[in-house]
Order: structure tokens, then sequence, then C-alpha cells
């Protein structure tokens, strides 16, 4: 039997830059992983930090890792060739069959696009599997955007706003919140449409009210509390609101149980 505890030793395939602070690291990983789940990410001496899923590949598995404590300043110091533990994957994920055949709308403030790329990356390669996709994804300036590359593919196949708070003189993209977006969306069956929206707390409050001035239910909003990942196991308690545990029963809720979750 599986000891959840005991981490595995995982190589770096690739390391991808995207700011100074960001990087995406593939490693290796063999088993089934959905988009949204997360690993423990950890280094002996140093401790270990929840990571979201950012990317599911044959054989491997993305992190896209912001450097901002202890344990991810020294996974910085690890690039091609060397390795650090893992364990996981943890929580119930984003579900690709819950969109399936749907108007598809995904909202994701900075780095909450991590989690959902997997769910755009899926619909992006089949676009017959959904009636329409788009992608609104907003970030503090041009110099914070992440995964750069994946936006020129998916520009081609999905429709994609991706919007900055503030830009330099001459900057031609969009500019201005998520939000902002959101009521010039239109839609063949406001019905059959699903959100999924990732973000920082603030920001997923406004960007809730703004979807249900469109006049859909909250059966048809998808969000996730990732921020408040911890241990993976239960056992801490620094997840849970209320009677839940975000690591357990999440981090990924459809909004008729994600609204009572006061974060």
């Amino acid at each position: 039997m599986k000891n959840e505890y005991i981490p595995q030793l995982s190589k770096i395939l690739k390391v991808v830059k995207h700011t100074n602070l960001e990087y995406t690291f593939t490693m290796e990983f063999e088993g089934d992983v959905k988009p949204g789940q997360f690993f423990e990410v950890s280094i002996p001496k140093f401790g270990e930090a929840p990571i979201s899923v950012s990317g599911i590949g044959e054989g491997t598995v993305d992190f896209t890792i912001r450097r901002v404590g202890k344990v991810t300043n020294e996974i910085f110091e690890n690039y091609v060739g060397d390795s650090f533990f893992i364990r996981g994957p943890y929580g119930n994920g984003f579900d690709v069959e819950n969109y399936k055949g749907k108007e598809i709308v995904v909202v994701a403030g900075g780095t909450g696009l991590s989690p959902v790329r997997g769910v755009v990356d899926y619909f992006a390669e089949h676009t017959d599997e959904a009636v329409s996709t788009t992608l609104i994804s907003g970030f503090k300036s041009p110099d914070d955007v992440l995964f750069k590359e994946d936006f020129e593919r998916w520009n081609e196949k999905i429709n994609v706003i991706k919007t900055v708070d503030r830009a330099p003189e001459g900057y031609d993209g969009p500019v201005g919140m998520v939000t902002q977006y959101i009521p010039d969306l239109t839609f063949e069956n406001i019905k059959n449409a699903v959100f999924i929206c990732v973000g920082p707390p603030i920001m997923i409050k406004f960007t809730i009210m703004a979807i249900q001035k469109l006049g859909v239910t909250d059966q048809q909003i998808w969000v996730s509390h990732e921020r408040k990942m911890c241990c993976g196991l239960g056992k801490c308690g620094h997840c849970r609101i209320g009677s839940t545990y975000i690591c357990l029963d999440g981090p990924v809720f459809n909004y008729v149980d994600g609204k009572e979750l006061i974060d």
C-alpha cells in the first residue's frame, strides 16, 4: 500500500522562465493527474510547499512556481538534470467532462492561470468537444504575463482576451480588469454556458458578481480555492473552512458549494 506521507524523487526535465519570479518546472511523474490538483513539493532541510499542477504530459507534470519563500527559493536553485521530491496528486481538480458540449468561459487572474492551463489546453486541442471556449486572463503588466508561447497557440484556436492592469505607453493590447470584459460576452444559449474562475479572492468575488449579472445559475460556475492548500491529507487543519477541508474536498468547487466557503 502506498504511504501518502512519503514523497518520491522527481527529475527536472525542463525549466521555462516566465518572469524574474515565476518559472515552470517540467518534472518526471507517472500516474493520473487532473488540472487543478496539486502536489507537495519538498527539499530536505527546507520543507515543503503545495504547488498546483500547471501542465500534464506523457510521463510528466508541470509546476509553475513563484519564488516567494524558503522552499520555493531553494527550488529555484535546482535546474534541469537536478531533482526534488514530490508527493501527490491531491484534491479533486477540474473534470473536463463537466464542460464538454458547453460554451466555456475561463476567467483567470495572474498565477490563477496555472491550475486551469490544462483545461484551456484540452479544449484548445479538442475544439470539437465544446460549443466554444473563451479565456479571459488578467495580469498586472505585460512583464508579468505567463505562458507566452501558449497564448500564441491558444489565439489560433479559441477566443482569448489577455488583459493587463497597467501598460507602458505604446502597448496595444487590452488594458483593464478581467471583469470589464464579461458583460460583452455573447452566447448561443446562456443556459448551456459554464464558467471557471480562479485567482485572488477579491478577483473571484467581483468576477462572479459580473458573471451572475449575465443570468447564470450557481451550478454553472466553478471556482478554485487553491491558495488555501496545505498538507494535502486533511491532517494539519490549516485549509479548513467550517467543516470543509480544502485539500480533501477541493480545491475545486462548484459554486453551489463554493459560495459557502468564506475565505
